[in-house]
């Protein structure tokens, strides 16, 4: 290696710098040719080679921050943001900083004036984190506090890295990389698609239980309510129903128009088994999923729709909204898309709606009786498939004044239909089907199941309303596959925020 290859130029210095990394080698490298060694198993090998090398590559790292230290050279002129000169320099400062491989120390040149804090060129150079612990490690906290508790994030965190981080700073750094999730999106350009391609968009809410002191008002209020609890060991009744706050989650993806029969869906039970092959549904593609603890239903609508406007700013293309049928959801649709004066179809759930049809069903025929409900759900569903919904609602009523069925032995039949009759317009599978939308809510159903019920609902989890969110938005994050190219976006924010914002024209991109 040449002089002129390394820092500063000067060989002498860089080998003294790596003085006591190459020592650590040469001892590691020394164990591994004694005899203990010699005795070893292979795992064992495996875990003194894994601490040793660990505590190598730590001391490699703080080397490299030594020859920086021992070579860096003087700004002929450090201005702030406010246009005060640095005059003054100090070698020597020195600030810790925790990373994957340990603990390390950087020194570098303090930039000083009179009555001004003091900059260090250098920190930027290096992008440092405000704290001590670095992007690496913040990476590691976001990637494993989406996988499980913090508490088994801390553990495999300091397993994998022995950086000795708590519990609470895990969650912290967690909460600190969701920081740039929103404006990420905002600036993304989403996948080209062609105005032939059918638009989706969904938006589903699942309850988080969350700490008393971030519950929602009216939530609060109604578990004051309820008064104190007497009980020591468990929830007393009602205090179930009010702690838990509302995440609402949005979908938006891109689907081929693909044009189904109601054979395709449902089979005829009363026609002999065939064996025509069915035609496949829309499928989804580019699909891109948000959620909120923090925010309002409307909010995360409203984020929903923006994505859906990028995708198609023109509102050229086809968009269908599929819901599970919630007035307040479809309530807040409707507003957002006249406000934006896009044309939009809303489509219930179609496994949504059948649940209403088993409801029904029950009233007519027994609980022994399954095979008989099974196909009379079949015949109606079929039915409300070709749009018509309305004479299914009649229909149904008919059978039960048939059955002389009356009072609360009704109450499945009178539940389809006032469902059936109220949301009518929303039921129009005929037209769904045979221009090739998608009638059904998985995506969103497996998002609610995935990004919340597999994480935050979680056994014994009471979340705070800021960690509960940051770990919200970090699942969809990387469900989207969006996190590696989100963190390259987050570090060069990080480093506007903490470095580039202090110096006048960007002086230290020069650098």
């Amino acid at each position: 290696m040449s002089a002129g290859s390394v820092l500063g130029g000067d060989l002498a210095v860089a080998e003294a710098a790596f003085a006591a990394s190459r020592g650590l080698f040469d001892r590691v490298a020394a164990r591994m040719q004694s005899v203990d060694a010699g005795a070893l198993t292979h795992s064992q090998l495996e875990e003194v080679l894994g601490s040793d090398m660990r505590e190598v590559t730590r001391q490699l790292y703080q080397d490299h921050l030594r020859l920086r230290e021992l070579t860096e050279q003087r700004e002929p002129e450090v201005v702030d943001a406010k246009g005060v000169q640095r005059t003054r320099i100090e070698r020597g400062r020195t600030r810790k900083l925790a990373t994957v491989f340990g603990k390390v120390e950087v020194g570098r040149m303090a930039y000083r004036g009179y009555g001004v804090a003091d900059l260090h060129v250098a920190d930027a150079r290096l992008n440092l984190p405000e704290d001590m612990h670095s992007h690496g490690l913040a990476k590691l906290a976001a990637i494993e506090s989406t996988r499980g508790s913090f508490a088994d994030a801390c553990e495999r965190i300091n397993a994998f890295t022995g950086a000795g981080i708590g519990h609470r700073q895990v969650q912290e750094l967690a909460i600190g990389a969701a920081a740039d999730i929103d404006s990420f999106y905002d600036a993304l350009v989403p996948a080209p698609a062609t105005d032939a391609t059918v638009l989706v968009i969904s938006t589903d809410g699942k309850g988080v239980v969350i700490r008393p002191d971030s519950l929602r008002d009216a939530t609060a209020k109604a578990a004051a309510a309820k008064g104190g609890n007497a009980m020591r060991t468990r929830l007393a009744a009602g205090e179930k129903n009010n702690r838990k706050r509302m995440a609402t989650l949005g979908t938006v993806y891109d689907a081929e128009s693909a044009p189904r029969t109601v054979d395709d869906v449902i089979a005829d039970p009363d026609a002999a088994a065939g064996d025509r092959p069915r035609e496949p549904g829309p499928k989804a593609r580019s699909k891109w999923l948000c959620g909120s603890v923090a925010d309002c239903a409307a909010e995360t609508v409203a984020a929903v729709f923006d994505q859906a406007e990028a995708r198609d700013p023109g509102h050229r293309r086809d968009w269908v909204v599929l819901v599970d049928g919630a007035k307040h959801q479809i309530d807040l649709i409707t507003a957002e898309a006249e406000q934006r004066d896009a044309n939009v179809t809303i489509v219930i759930d179609l496994i949504h709606v059948l649940e209403y049809l088993w409801g029904a069903a029950w009233c007519l025929h027994g609980h022994t009786d399954g095979v008989l409900a099974e196909a009379w759900v079949a015949r109606h569903a079929r039915a409300l498939l070709t749009g018509n919904a309305l004479d299914v609602a009649a229909d149904l009523d008919k059978q039960a004044r048939a059955a002389r069925i009356r009072g609360a032995k009704r109450k499945g039949i009178d539940d389809a239909i006032g469902y059936l009759t109220n949301k009518a317009e929303h039921l129009r599978y005929d037209t769904a089907l045979a221009n090739g939308r998608p009638i059904a809510t998985g995506v969103i159903e497996g998002a609610c199941r995935h990004l919340v019920k597999d994480r935050l609902d979680i056994t014994g989890a009471r979340w705070g309303l800021s960690g509960a969110e940051a770990v919200l938005k970090l699942r969809a994050l990387r469900t989207n596959g969006d996190f590696n190219t989100y963190w390259r976006w987050h570090e060069q924010q990080e480093f506007t925020r903490n470095h580039l914002a202090r110096y006048r024209d960007g002086l230290i991109l020069a650098a």
